[in-house]
């Protein structure tokens, strides 16, 4: 199997955002007339689009659930580089932390590069797909599922939910 980068979800590399100025094309006026705000919706749409790609098919999402090692595996990282993919069972937690992930994107700007990504070494097969056989041996015919592609499809309806909650809670205060 090809080892490459880790999968996931990267805003600001081109598969949801290409930075503050793509980002602020995304959203509204409202949204734009101030750097709280535009931080606001991004950082909670980065979190929705991450929770998306943390739904189990247990739940009624995609990512795949065994035992939890995949969905513990998952990283956050604010301007860095994707971890590499290097986790096996043996050397993983099945422990997932939400909180971990909220506190990562806490800090973060529009125009940050944001990334979410699986670092169990099975996780590009599982997404991609993977048809051979690997590096040890084992031979696959195994479909991708793509749970990651299918949350970064949801980026624009995404957004758009969150500036409209941001609208309403400051239309409620007052």
């Amino acid at each position: 199997m090809a080892r490459g980068p880790t999968v996931g979800v990267f805003t600001r590399s081109g598969r949801i955002s290409r930075g503050k100025a793509r980002f602020a094309n995304e959203v509204s006026d409202w949204v734009k007339a101030t750097e709280k705000r535009l931080n606001a919706v991004f950082r909670l749409s980065t979190q929705r689009v991450i929770e998306v790609m943390q739904k189990t098919d247990r739940e009624g999402g995609y990512l795949p659930y065994d035992q939890g090692f995949l969905r513990a595996s998952l990283v956050v990282l604010v301007n860095k580089p994707p971890p590499p993919a290097d986790k096996t069972d043996e050397t993983a937690s099945p422990t997932y932390n939400p909180d971990e992930i909220q506190l990562a994107i806490a800090g973060a700007v529009a125009g940050d590069r944001i990334v979410a990504a699986y670092t169990m070494a099975y996780a590009r097969r599982l997404e991609y797909g993977f048809v051979g056989t690997d590096s040890l041996g084992r031979s696959y015919n195994q479909q991708g599922i793509g749970w990651t592609q299918r949350a970064a499809q949801q980026w624009p309806q995404i957004v758009k939910a969150v500036e409209q909650e941001a609208m309403d809670r400051v239309a409620g205060r007052q």
